[in-house]
């Protein structure tokens, strides 16, 4: 069963992703803030992580930079789900190496869905 680390401090949206995940055969560990995130990261190793960028404690972009930085978590692909729109946010976060940038208001939850599986195939 494939793990999904969901990094994002709204709950509504954790039991969202949960349930879908779930239904969908995967195993999500949740994480409200951006440190609990990481320490999770490096104990779970999770097959994706799900990452938002407006975090309490550790920001989105500091998390994706830890994780990236560290051996044990780099090559984990990180979808960056989040509600920024602003075009240096989309480069600054590819750059840190995000796989794949999403806005939360642009897609449907089937859409974010498809990006996690095409994500989980590569």
């Amino acid at each position: 069963m494939k793990k999904i680390l969901f990094i994002e401090d709204e709950s509504a949206l954790q039991k969202t992703f949960g349930d879908i995940l779930g239904q969908e055969g995967y195993e999500m560990i949740s994480a409200m803030d951006g440190e609990e995130g990481l320490k999770l990261a490096g104990a779970e190793k999770p097959d994706l992580i799900l990452l938002d960028l407006i975090l309490p404690k550790i920001n989105g972009f500091d998390a994706l930079e830890q994780l990236k930085d560290n051996l044990s978590t780099k090559d984990i692909p990180v979808i960056v789900l989040t509600n920024l729109e602003g075009t240096g946010d989309v480069e600054k976060a590819l750059e840190l190496g995000a796989t794949t940038y999403l806005v939360k208001a642009n897609y449907t939850l089937e859409e974010v869905l498809q990006k996690i599986k095409q994500a989980l195939e590569k």
